[in-house]
């Protein structure tokens, strides 16, 4: 199945882009966008690609003669078809100048729609006049299509960044490598029974030094996580009894909410000891695996 064509109908009046929808977007192929006036065609066409744009020439503000000259002047490789019941020998000498691919003319009927799209997709890209003289063909057959144009763009753009890139690997490749060769060196370290000997008499010195301060750390943070872990399985215990039946178990409920401090001040003298003490144990045996290796 081949692609959709986007097709962009500007006009101040709906019925007209109602007629193109109707009959270009049942199973012609056609993709049919609208536009109200020139200044919301440009901004549609900023935004995306259209593959023809069907104007009127009478419409508040911008007229459609200088909507197809700048659609023309950004991008020539899109047809322009004027639709109009108000021609004019002046609208038609600029609309021709711009590098419209056709007219047509006011009442539409279904096969003038259809047929001035297809045919409108299948002319070469008119060539505009510019200050009174016709453009060179041989120059405007070197416009450039959007394809190419993305293409030159992405270009274009990679060639600003690639000093940026080598400058990226200008600083992290040296890091990479200074990373690489000490990780290496690392390893070697740790394949020696010297060094890891070393190593187990650091780590267990450490180990011993840091058992107070883990302690510490137990004697703070235990008992409070333990107090309020209890008063929250208290609270929502007490929360979920039934205020008006069961009283045995509402008072049960009672009773756990109102023990739980007490339940965390034993955590708060036991724990912290028991800990300590299991740590102390572990340094001291990491200090004396060692001395049996020997």
């Amino acid at each position: 199945m081949s692609a959709l064509r986007k097709v962009l109908v500007v006009d101040d009046d709906p019925v007209v882009g109602k007629s193109f929808n109707r009959v270009l977007t049942d199973d012609k192929g056609y993709i049919v966008v609208t536009a109200k006036n020139a200044h919301e065609a440009l901004k549609r066409i900023r935004e995306d690609n259209y593959d023809v744009v069907f104007t009127d020439i009478k419409m508040p503000g911008m007229d459609g003669v200088e909507l197809a000259e700048r659609v023309k002047s950004r991008q020539p490789w899109i047809p322009v078809v004027i639709v109009t019941g108000y021609g004019t020998v002046d609208n038609e000498d600029r609309a021709k100048a711009a590098g419209v691919s056709a007219f047509l003319r006011k009442p539409l009927s279904p096969e003038m729609i259809e047929e001035s799209a297809h045919d409108a997709l299948l002319q070469p890209v008119a060539a505009p006049v510019s200050h009174g003289f016709v453009a060179d063909t041989t120059e405007q057959s070197a416009v450039v299509p959007p394809l190419a144009t993305r293409s030159n763009t992405k270009s274009f753009a990679l060639a600003m960044v690639s000093p940026f890139i080598g400058l990226a690997f200008a600083v992290l490749m040296p890091l990479v490598g200074l990373a690489t060769l000490a990780w290496v060196a690392l390893s070697a370290m740790a394949a020696n029974p010297l060094v890891r000997k070393g190593a187990v008499h650091l780590k267990n010195i450490a180990l011993f030094l840091a058992a107070p301060f883990i302690g510490l750390a137990y004697a703070l943070s235990l008992p409070m996580v333990g107090v309020g872990m209890l008063a929250w399985i208290g609270w929502q215990a007490f929360a979920a009894s039934p205020k008006y039946s069961k009283t045995a178990g509402t008072l049960k409920q009672a009773g756990l909410f109102v023990a739980s401090p007490f339940i965390g001040l034993a955590f708060a003298v036991l724990l912290p000891v028991v800990g300590t003490a299991m740590l102390a144990w572990v340094g001291v045996r990491g200090l004396m695996e060692p001395t049996e290796a020997q």
